[in-house]
């Protein structure tokens, strides 16, 4: 009967941790910045390049617009990401947009929220490529789940971005060439 005692108490000690925890640390915030060999010009097109969003996005798999333009302040998405085999759908409102500098949205899905910055940076013909992401739980649960889980959301953004940097300075495809022609027309 004393080790049940015991035993009860330390799972009500667990309990309270947990749960205090959440109290403590109702949001998560992180940064993950890189350096990429490639100019801002060329980043900036690779990232937003939806076809190739699944090739540095671990479990993306689609995006579907719900309202606005694609790519714009107010547009509406549904993200549609792999989750250890399940599928978790998401919703994605740009909040800001300044081309080849900044993109800001906020992610929202019934267990948390998250506020994400994407910034980039010329300098010397490189790209620094700085992300910010502060993360809210929708209760208590979801804020004292979060709270142990800030190292594995860093270290998935960090790896996120790595791969982000090797698809670019990787990248073959000109999204340029097109932007030339139309230039060249319009002198001639």
């Amino acid at each position: 009967m004393k080790y049940v005692k015991y035993l009860l108490g330390f799972i009500v000690l667990l309990i309270l941790v947990f749960f205090g925890r959440g109290l403590l640390t109702p949001s998560i915030y992180h940064e993950s910045e890189i350096i990429v060999n490639k100019p801002v010009k060329e980043s900036w097109a690779v990232m937003s390049d939806e076809s190739k969003l699944p090739k540095w996005i671990k479990g993306f798999k689609k995006t579907e617009l719900i309202s606005g333009t694609a790519n714009t302040v107010g547009a509406v998405s549904k993200i549609y990401v792999d989750d250890n085999g399940q599928e978790m759908v998401m919703e994605e409102t740009i909040k800001e947009i300044t081309l080849n500098e900044l993109m800001a949205m906020k992610f929202t899905m019934d267990f948390m929220d998250m506020d994400y910055e994407i910034h980039m940076k010329e300098n010397d013909g490189k790209t620094t490529i700085h992300s910010k992401s502060t993360t809210l739980g929708n209760g208590l649960f979801a804020k004292s789940m979060l709270s142990f889980m800030s190292g594995s959301m860093k270290s998935q953004e960090d790896e996120n971005l790595q791969n982000l940097k090797k698809l670019i300075e990787e990248n073959t495809t000109d999204y340029f060439d097109d932007l030339k022609t139309e230039t060249e027309e319009e002198y001639n």
